[in-house]
């Protein structure tokens, strides 16, 4: 004899009866594919938000949708299936509307709004990226970290500067103690000594080249120092950031003071 759900009254309440809309979309799914209908059924924008970025991180997110180059960032589930994991890789170019633009505020430069340019993610100018954030903030929290990987990629924004992350992190890496991150010029050899915090820098370079973590305090700094030192240049620049251990500072002209 068959059950009725009232038969079965004292065990509903280990069940959510899905809302109306889900309902509808399983009943009249867009694709005729039934596993692909549910599943999308049951997505929520949280979903995409927290994709792919690890739990140390998953405070620091502000974005729900991630640079549509970041490919560690590819929605590969059957409720995102439009284009084939081909067609996604390879395409040509992304639409404009699927690059990551920063926001900008009053007291940032027109240029923070720069998408940029696709080689930063490469895997030659992540490795730059990662071992600048690892050198230069590896004993700060991950989002004092995240600030100094997005002080780099404002300078790759910033016309002034070079036009790639590798560039920007090695700039006068020839000229002693005198160039723009003192790691690459200090004589040290760069010898990854903390295996897990590299892969966390690695991390944080990927979701900040991303967009999904863009620290509004920081915003369009291109300059940041320690806090047991004052370069002779702050003085000059407006100082809009503390974070951790690090000072943050944007020009006044969006260039050099």
């Amino acid at each position: 004899m068959r059950k009725s759900l009232t038969d079965l009254a004292p065990w509903n309440k280990y069940f959510v009866r899905p809302s109306i809309p889900i309902v509808r979309q399983i009943r009249r799914p867009e694709t005729s594919d039934p596993e692909l209908a549910i599943a999308r059924a049951f997505h929520t924008p949280e979903h995409d938000r927290y994709a792919g970025v690890p739990t140390v991180l998953r405070e620091l997110v502000t974005n729900d949708r991630a640079d549509a180059l970041a490919t560690a960032y590819a929605p590969f589930e059957p409720e995102h299936l439009v284009l084939s994991a081909f067609d996604s890789l390879f395409a040509d170019e992304a639409r404009a509307e699927d690059r990551f633009i920063p926001p900008a505020t009053e007291g940032d430069h027109e240029w923070i709004q720069t998408p940029l340019p696709p080689e930063t993610f490469s895997a030659v100018q992540q490795r730059c990226l990662a071992t600048a954030v690892y050198f230069e903030a590896r004993g700060e929290a991950p989002k004092g970290q995240a600030a100094v990987a997005q002080v780099i990629l404002n300078r790759v924004r910033n016309p002034v500067f070079p036009g790639t992350v590798c560039d920007v992190v090695y700039q006068n890496a020839q000229l002693s103690n005198r160039c723009q991150f003192s790691f690459a010029c200090d004589g040290l050899p760069e010898r990854v000594a903390d295996r897990s915090a590299y892969e966390l820098a690695e991390e944080i370079a990927m979701a900040v080249s991303a967009g999904k973590i863009f620290i509004s305090e920081v915003a369009s700094a291109t300059h940041y120092f320690a806090d047991y030192v004052r370069p002779r240049w702050a003085d000059a620049m407006e100082n809009i950031a503390n974070i951790g251990a690090h000072r943050f500072y944007r020009t006044y002209d969006g260039g050099w003071s």
